[in-house]
């Protein structure tokens, strides 16, 4: 199996007309992304789907990894949904690495709203991955 970014990400691919077409910023050590939930991310009336907030922290987690020169996929994921997260309430998503072994990632991210509660967060393992393929393209 090749891993390739063909732009059509759910949640960053600009050429995906469904996606959510997020920026993520790379400071060095994190990945930061905003986001302001809308009407079709709801579940039950006004508030945010748990699986769209799901996907925000496997997603900035491993852009972290990717950014760090460490493509992986998740293996595991732990989340805890804190709080209900209401539509058009602005959040903001960051991950950071808490471990590296040799094969095996562990990520912690979080979402946090305005008023820097916790939304929610997760906790990852990630596999590490090799692929030529992956590595030609992506790391120019």
């Amino acid at each position: 199996m090749e891993f390739t970014d063909d732009g059509y990400c759910f949640v960053c691919g600009p050429k995906n007309p469904i996606g959510l077409k997020l920026d993520f910023v790379f400071d060095g050590k994190t990945m930061k992304t905003r986001f302001i939930p809308q009407r079709h991310h709801q579940g039950y009336m006004g508030i945010v789907h748990g699986g769209i907030i799901s996907t925000l922290l496997d997603e900035a987690m491993v852009k972290l990894a990717i950014a760090m020169g460490m493509p992986a996929v998740t293996a595991q994921i732990e989340i805890r949904l804190r709080k209900a997260l209401i539509i058009g309430e602005n959040i903001t998503v960051s991950a950071e690495i808490t471990k590296d072994t040799k094969r095996i990632l562990e990520a912690h991210a979080k979402a946090v709203n305005d008023e820097e509660v916790i939304v929610a967060d997760a906790k990852g393992k990630l596999m590490k991955i090799k692929n030529q393929m992956w590595d030609s393209r992506n790391n120019k």
